[in-house]
């Protein structure tokens, strides 16, 4: 059966993109906090970062994950201008 070559309507694509998004996010408790992580590739880290857990630099191109309170008193936005960029392994073991 031959493919469509129809384009989709844009809400339709920006919604699938949406829950793409969301599906890489989770929701973990670390000594009683809720926190959101949210993976970053390697093809996505575009800046250096210093990562919390070690101090030390999380370079360009290098696989990580970026952390913010899921319960954030100030809310959602005051969470996430507060997120920090781990290495993956330091976030595991923190």
């Amino acid at each position: 059966m031959p493919r469509s070559h129809r384009r989709r309507p844009d809400h339709a694509r920006d919604d699938s993109f949406e829950r793409l998004l969301a599906g890489w996010k989770r929701t973990e408790e670390r000594r009683g906090t809720m926190w959101t992580v949210q993976p970053v590739s390697a093809g996505q880290a575009a800046k250096s970062y210093v990562c919390p857990g070690c101090t030390q630099d999380i370079p360009p191109a290098t696989a990580h994950v970026v952390v913010w309170r899921a319960d954030g008193i100030l809310g959602d936005a005051a969470a996430l201008a507060d997120r920090r960029h781990w290495h993956t392994h330091c976030w595991r073991i923190g």
